[in-house]
């Protein structure tokens, strides 16, 4: 059974825009997927990236250019600029991190929380907002959160997934990465995974 990593942050669209077909491909291969959430802001001035704010114009338009064709391609209808954009992510990845420490499904967690920011122009700061995006998981976040680990555990291992996406060469998000080391930068690469896992 394969596993692959998946590096991601809940404020990026693409993240978003590729949550359901990762999770179609992962399944029907049979992978294993270990959930990381990651710090880009570390992440980009490390590795040459820069945060959408202090991009150039042209980039940002592009950007949005991008969103509209994907978002059509994809089928999936965000919000190209939602109200709450960038949230606060820190309660819904704390409740991500917990999630799949007890083996719950936090990629459709995450899934939701994307939407909850993407399409529902929620803000995940909110926690009204996270927990309802959990009901729609079949989870109770309240319940998670309870069964800890706690705060100060999640964010350390918030920096440990940030850590070691650096050292294994990841800078965008999502980046999905497999055993070989081989990785797949963005959700327009989802293809590209799926072919590698039918190789095996």
């Amino acid at each position: 059974m394969t596993t692959i990593d998946y590096y991601m942050t809940l404020n990026s669209p693409w993240t978003y825009l590729g949550s359901a077909l990762f999770a179609e491909i992962a399944a029907r291969h049979g992978a294993t997927v270990r959930i990381k959430p990651t710090k880009y802001g570390e992440v980009f001035p490390k590795t040459g990236g820069l945060p959408l704010p202090k991009r150039s114009p042209e980039r940002r338009a592009y950007r949005m250019m991008e969103l509209k064709r994907w978002r059509d391609y994809r089928k999936v209808p965000i919000t190209l600029e939602p109200k709450h954009f960038p949230s606060d992510e820190t309660i819904g990845t704390r409740l991500v991190i917990a999630a799949a420490l007890q083996g719950k499904d936090a990629c459709r967690l995450a899934q939701e929380l994307g939407r909850s920011l993407w399409e529902l122009e929620g803000n995940l700061g909110d926690e009204a907002v996270v927990a309802e995006a959990a009901k729609r998981a079949g989870l109770d976040a309240a319940a998670i959160r309870k069964a800890g680990p706690s705060d100060e555990e999640l964010d350390r291992i918030h920096n440990q997934n940030t850590a070691e996406a650096l050292e294994r060469g990841v800078f965008g998000a999502p980046s999905y990465v497999l055993p070989s080391g081989e990785f797949f930068w963005g959700q327009d690469r989802l293809e590209f995974l799926d072919r590698a896992l039918a190789k095996g």
